[in-house]
């Protein structure tokens, strides 16, 4: 007995041992087993993944059409993409309500029923047109146009604003305005302004873009245009450039200028249409208000055109107030140089401050002196050569 317990004692840490090392292999087999559950339930997940999209391929493909119209009984009147006319069903899965006139839809290829609502195509180039990023321009950096803006801002701005205003005294909104004169005077400023000041989708285009090789496709991109201002409403559409296509309509024979006047015709019915556009406005700008074409000038289309003239001496002073607010001056006669530059576009005002500030650049200075600006009013006006004694310093 004595030694049968001691051979007991002896084994008996060698068992303990051994059982913990099956209890570990267990554990370990569990979490085996549960990793190959869990791969097996990802792999069945994409072999169904798999054979679905092996079905999707397989299917017959879909036509393309444009519904027309919409009957009492459920079912509809297409148009394939082939020409011919249709009446067709409707997938009890696709809402009635969403089958309007001009919807894209995708018919079965043997009952030609309506399977799927697709979405509308658009146009890269008008998709690009909306300005998703407000410009920094605000209507206080724009001198000598305080009459001008005020005629902006009441035509556009209010009514996008306050529409309420104009339903109580009960008159309709101005549809445009066109901005005309001389060109760098402000009229690319101003719209800029209002997409700043205004919370409406700002959508830019300048005219000539819309001028395209085939026909109809100008015309297309003009009602694109047009749509996409409706889906995102309220809205300013600004069109630089108006006379590319807006001149006055001839009998040409040339193919490009009856594809032009296709165009302007397209712009014109947009511009007055059958729909009421109050969340929509117009701003146009062009230097040719002289070639324009009467129809585009009319009442209801642009119901006011507001002249952007060269500036006024006031006008010359606070755009150089505005453009001179952040640089360093020293001993300069602002008066002095509004009395010499008479004449001057808003555009050769802010080159005049640019230039004075590259004169004091070139010599190593951080201020701007009166002797810069009267080298830089002769550099932009080319009234004669800078006198090299004058800047003697220049890259030095």
């Amino acid at each position: 007995m004595g030694e049968s317990a001691s051979i007991d004692y002896y084994h008996q840490p060698d068992d303990s041992a051994q059982v913990q090392n099956l209890l570990k292999k267990i554990k370990y087999l569990e979490v085996q087993k549960q990793n190959s559950e869990s791969e097996k339930v990802r792999l069945q997940r994409e072999l169904e993944a798999m054979r679905k999209e092996l079905e999707r391929l397989r299917a017959p493909p879909l036509i393309t059409a444009t519904v027309m119209d919409r009957l009492s009984d459920g079912r509809a009147v297409v148009k394939s993409s082939s020409g011919p006319h249709f009446v067709v069903g409707v997938s009890q899965l696709i809402d009635m309500e969403d089958i309007l006139p001009g919807t894209l839809v995708a018919l079965n290829q043997r009952t030609l029923s309506i399977l799927e609502v697709l979405p509308t195509s658009k146009d890269p180039f008008v998709s690009g047109l909306e300005v998703v990023e407000c410009p920094s321009t605000t209507f206080q950096d724009i001198g000598g146009l305080d009459d001008q803006i005020a005629e902006i801002r009441e035509m556009v701005e209010l009514p996008l604003l306050h529409p309420e205003l104009f339903e109580s005294v009960g008159i309709e909104p101005p549809n445009g305005v066109l901005l005309y004169g001389p060109p760098g005077n402000g009229k690319t400023q101003l719209a800029k302004a209002v997409a700043r000041e205004t919370s409406s989708t700002f959508i830019k285009v300048a005219a000539s873009e819309f001028v395209r090789k085939y026909i109809g496709e100008g015309a297309r991109l003009v009602r694109e245009t047009f749509k996409l201002a409706k889906e995102k409403a309220p809205a300013v559409i600004f069109i630089d450039e108006l006379d590319a296509i807006g001149a006055a309509r001839t009998e040409s024979s040339v193919s490009g200028d009856r594809e032009v006047q296709r165009t302007l015709m397209q712009l014109l019915y947009e511009l007055d249409g059958f729909e009421k556009r109050e969340d929509i406005k117009i701003l146009a700008a062009t230097n040719r208000p002289d070639i324009l074409d009467s129809a585009l000038l009319r009442p209801g289309r642009f119901d006011r055109l507001v002249e952007i003239p060269l500036p006024t001496r006031v006008g010359r002073k606070s755009i150089f107030l505005i453009h001179t607010a952040r640089m360093h001056l020293k001993r300069v006669d602002i008066d002095s140089i509004v009395d010499v530059t008479d004449g001057a576009s808003g555009a050769q005002i802010k080159a005049i401050c640019t230039e004075a500030g590259m004169f004091a650049v070139r010599e190593r200075r951080t201020h701007v002196t009166q002797r810069d600006f009267d080298a830089a009013v002769k550099k932009v006006f080319q009234a004669g050569p800078v006198d090299a004694a004058d800047h003697t310093g220049i890259f030095r």
